[in-house]
């Protein structure tokens, strides 16, 4: 059965968790594990199981708000409810740099992998061909997308339960290279303000459950299974990015001070270490697999950013014709393209750039994280002020202390984030203003 909008309720519980696992992707720690494990002393463990009960009330807010308002507009439609038309517009406009850019961020991430594969290539062409084909995938529908990303989540789970099993071995056999507590204490002494510092970075590894709101309207299940598979979701990331970090650090010969030492190393400790401790093969296999991934990430994210477009365009915040959805394949033709020209021309552009990821990312990460807030603020609206009746005290108490972290979060952010973020602001106010007159 098809909604008014035309989009197919044909979305499972597993293929929602599916989309989501897929959006974080399994192995998202392996890039940053060096910069934390340098920050941290070698608490790494301690740094993500942290960041999982930070980003467990923005994923709660979620819930809430997707059961109450089930729409494909995700904290657009959110903040709209809970806040008014003027805010939720802030809030889709703010999300709109997390979901049309993170996908160019993602195609990146497989191109640059890849070219260090396979060097005569340029990086570029390979992060143009992974776009093409994932966005084929999104033409060809929802269900074809959902099953093909279930084959490539599989294979990436796949190889890290592999990693677990041999560093589990390794260790059985040699013990570890480092004390065994020293991913939740650190390798010399338990040191807590650099392990919080240190939470503003893990977050952004677990960027992507949220996607999960897009689909509600494609949700097959109760409304309330959208919450379910956001919770899911995170919980699931959360245990697998603690037990990889875990028993990355422990059989890690690179001591956290030479990681310090050497911050051109940081990026590469996890294959490093992996290549130390288990074998050339292996972390060539973690290598391939970081390179596949990303961009059925940005398939995902290619996927929910059309939904977005559709939510703002259905509601009069954007061009009409976003809003259109093919009648044979029921997804939103227009949006999809849209949003796969956009990601075409960032992500090479910055492809062809030597800081064209470090700037991307900066900018992804402030338009997510300021839409969380909006979105903790439309709980309290919602609940608070526009049912008084049916608030509890969670409705307060949840969104307050999530949004107190996204917005710590932000403040550490860097200056270019910051002012992009503010800039990107400005013009949604701008564009307030001109609709109203």
């Amino acid at each position: 059965m098809a909604d008014p909008a035309g989009l197919r309720r044909s979305l499972s519980l597993r293929d929602l968790i599916v989309y989501g696992l897929l959006f974080i992707g399994p192995l998202a720690p392996v890039g940053v594990f060096g910069v934390l494990d340098a920050r941290t002393g070698g608490a790494v463990a301690s740094v993500y199981l942290l960041a999982t009960i930070a980003m467990a009330f923005t994923a709660w807010s979620y819930a809430e708000m997707s059961r109450v308002v089930p729409h494909a507009g995700s904290v657009f439609a959110y903040a709209t409810s809970g806040l008014g038309s003027s805010a939720g517009f802030l809030a889709g406009w703010l999300a709109m740099l997390d979901y049309l850019l993170i996908p160019s961020v993602a195609y990146l991430f497989s191109g640059i992998a890849l070219h260090a594969l396979v060097p005569s290539v340029p990086a570029w062409v390979f992060t143009a061909l992974a776009l093409v084909a994932t966005t084929l995938l999104n033409l060809a529908g929802v269900t074809v997308a959902a099953r093909a990303g279930l084959v490539v989540l599989i294979a990436e789970i796949a190889v890290l339960l592999l990693f677990l099993v041999l560093a589990i071995t390794v260790l059985a056999g040699d013990g570890p290279s480092r004390p065994w507590t020293s991913p939740f204490t650190g390798t010399s002494g338990f040191a807590l303000p650099a392990i919080v510092g240190a939470i503003s970075i893990a977050v952004l590894s677990f960027l992507g459950f949220d996607a999960i709101a897009s689909f509600a309207e494609e949700s097959a299940g109760d409304p309330r299974q959208i919450g379910v598979a956001i919770l899911v979701c995170l919980g699931i990331a959360g245990v697998l990015f603690v037990a990889q970090s875990y028993l990355a650090a422990v059989i890690s010969s690179i001591s956290p001070a030479d990681l310090a030492a050497h911050p051109e190393r940081q990026g590469t400790a996890f294959y490093d270490l992996t290549r130390a401790a288990l074998g050339g093969w292996m972390a060539t296999l973690v290598a391939i697999t970081k390179a596949v991934g990303p961009a059925f990430a940005a398939m995902t994210a290619q996927a929910a950013s059309a939904r977005l477009l559709l939510g703002m365009a259905r509601d009069g915040r954007l061009p009409a014709a976003l809003a259109q959805v093919d009648a044979r394949r029921g997804v939103p033709v227009v949006s999809l393209v849209l949003a796969a020209a956009l990601t075409l021309v960032v992500s090479v552009w910055a492809a062809r750039r030597a800081d064209g990821l470090e700037v991307l990312v900066s900018i992804v990460d402030v338009g997510a994280l300021a839409a969380f807030t909006l979105l903790h603020a439309s709980v309290i609206g919602f609940f608070l002020v526009r049912r008084r009746g049916a608030a509890r005290r969670a409705h307060w108490l949840v969104p307050m202390l999530g949004g107190a972290v996204t917005v710590w979060v932000i403040a550490e952010s860097s200056p270019l984030a910051k002012t992009v973020g503010l800039v990107w602001l400005a013009a949604g106010v701008v564009a307030i203003a001109v609709k109203r007159r």
